[in-house]
């Protein structure tokens, strides 16, 4: 059944969020921003960890309530009922798809079952997941998903290509679910960074800089203030920082054998 809400209702910030990826820094991030704006309910999906009930135990700092939900990204099985039961407990306004892992290139190339398990935790168990809150969203009719794809989607690296299969693979998956969402209230945002840094805490040394230029590096800080302007205007695609949408285009263009001997 199509919508009829208004594009305006459906740019407002959201008052409940889940998050798919319970300890990411940038779904961390971008929820501490959004409890300041105007969400008062959070539900941080994962597997249980003490890592996962700290993250909860930090928003709840915050003044937001906060629960915890079981949830494997490779049991695909299961997450009809793992979510289902977060969308009965009542509205969802924003969904973050934030899961996945880096792997490790040497060593998963040397290991198919390792290297396929990268490919399904980055795409398969996200479009999974997706189709499932996609689904709950469109049947509550409004809502936002926001999907954590990444620049390796654009053109796969020698460095890292089974990453960016998976990555390639999701961020295939978000654009053909947000043209699928298109008229019914729902709207699906591809958030695609470049390098992120890792977090440090006031009087830290400096985080890592980015190797390269090219990779324009953000912050998790940077990247949720980007998802909370993608959400503010409707965007269906964010680059963070917004140059390397530019950055993204021209690499695309470059011919293969001058590609590989970029230092990228």
């Amino acid at each position: 059944m199509r919508s009829s809400t208004n594009d305006a209702a459906l740019v407002r910030l959201p008052r409940s969020v889940l998050v798919l990826g319970g300890t990411s820094e940038i779904a961390l991030a971008t929820v501490r921003r959004l409890i300041v704006r105007r969400a008062r309910t959070v539900w941080l999906a994962g597997r249980p960890s003490p890592a996962l009930e700290a993250a909860a135990a930090g928003l709840r700092a915050q003044g937001a309530e906060v629960r915890t939900v079981a949830f494997d990204a490779l049991d695909p099985e299961a997450h009809p009922e793992a979510l289902g039961k977060v969308f009965a407990e009542g509205p969802v306004d924003l969904v973050v798809l934030a899961f996945g892992v880096p792997g490790d290139q040497a060593r998963d190339e040397a290991d198919p079952p390792a290297a396929a398990r990268v490919v399904r935790t980055n795409c398969a168990g996200a479009v999974s997941a997706g189709l499932v809150c996609a689904a709950a969203l469109q049947a509550q009719g409004h809502g936002a998903l926001a999907v954590l794809s990444s620049l390796a989607a654009v053109r796969p690296r020698r460095a890292d290509f089974l990453y960016g299969a998976g990555k390639a693979g999701l961020d295939a998956f978000t654009r053909g679910l947000a043209d699928a969402m298109d008229g019914t209230g729902v709207r699906v945002m591809a958030v695609r960074p470049g390098f992120v840094r890792p977090w440090t805490p006031p009087g830290a040394p400096d985080a890592p800089v980015a190797p390269t230029a090219l990779t324009l590096a953000a912050t998790p800080g940077e990247v949720a203030v980007a998802i909370e302007a993608g959400l503010r205007r409707g965007a269906r695609t964010v680059w963070v920082p917004g140059a390397l949408g530019a950055v993204a285009a021209a690499l695309r263009l470059v011919p293969g054998p001058l590609y590989r001997r970029l230092p990228l």
